[in-house]
């Protein structure tokens, strides 16, 4: 089973091949929103490689948001073109579990998780996850408090991670809050969730999947 794996939503563009559960590919660059300019490029070393041994992917993983929406539409209709191209299944992973999933060694068993992405502003979006990945409260989109998770943080350790939780770190003074790395996700740590999703069937409709934005988005014009 070779997965190949897209990660668009953030400023990372990050491209890898799975076999089983070995990457057997990985290429990602940090310098900027340069999604466009480098995807494809990624893609290509990457099917150039199992070209070379007789082998095609035989499903596509996309980091399906929240974040970016121009990351998040460049690596989707990618991943999507690739599908129609190779009549392979579309897999998407949800950009904050891959956060999550990141960053869950560095957790206590029976803390919460809270992976963030900064939507500018004090907006971040966020979801809960226990320290077994599962998946407690929707993605969301929220403006950031003082006494922003005050409830889970009254009944334990919350860890934070993700870009977005720097600006929370500066705002949350409660003993409870630890923060973890600020890293962009990247495509290598979808390996595990997109396998188990192949394997559950939970494919999605190549024709109709569109990204999770989250909000809607709104764009700002000048009157001629």
């Amino acid at each position: 089973m070779v997965i190949l794996h897209i990660e668009t939503s953030a400023s990372t563009c990050s491209v890898a091949i799975s076999e089983m559960e070995n990457c057997i590919f990985h290429t990602s660059d940090r310098n900027g929103r340069n999604h466009a300019a480098l995807l494809s490029l990624f893609i290509e070393e990457g099917m150039e490689l199992l070209r070379k041994t007789g082998r095609k992917p035989d499903a596509v993983a996309v980091s399906s948001g929240p974040g970016s929406y121009t990351g998040l539409r460049i690596g989707v209709s990618t991943a999507k073109g690739i599908c129609y191209a190779l009549d392979i299944p579309l897999i998407s992973i949800s950009t904050l579990a891959v956060i999550a999933l990141q960053n869950v060694v560095d957790t206590e068993t029976g803390a919460l998780l809270v992976p963030m992405i900064d939507a500018r502003r004090m907006e971040v979006y966020n979801a809960i996850f226990d320290s077994s990945l599962n998946e407690l409260r929707a993605p969301q989109a929220e403006v950031l408090m003082a006494d922003s998770f005050a409830t889970e943080l009254s009944k334990g350790l919350v860890y934070f991670c993700g870009d977005g939780s720097t600006k929370f770190s500066e705002l949350v003074a409660h003993p409870n809050a630890r923060f973890l790395s600020a890293e962009a996700p990247d495509a290598i740590h979808m390996i595990p969730l997109a396998i188990g999703k192949l394997k559950a069937g939970q494919v999605e409709d190549v024709a109709y999947f569109e990204p999770h934005y989250v909000k809607e988005f709104f764009t700002t014009y000048t009157k001629q």
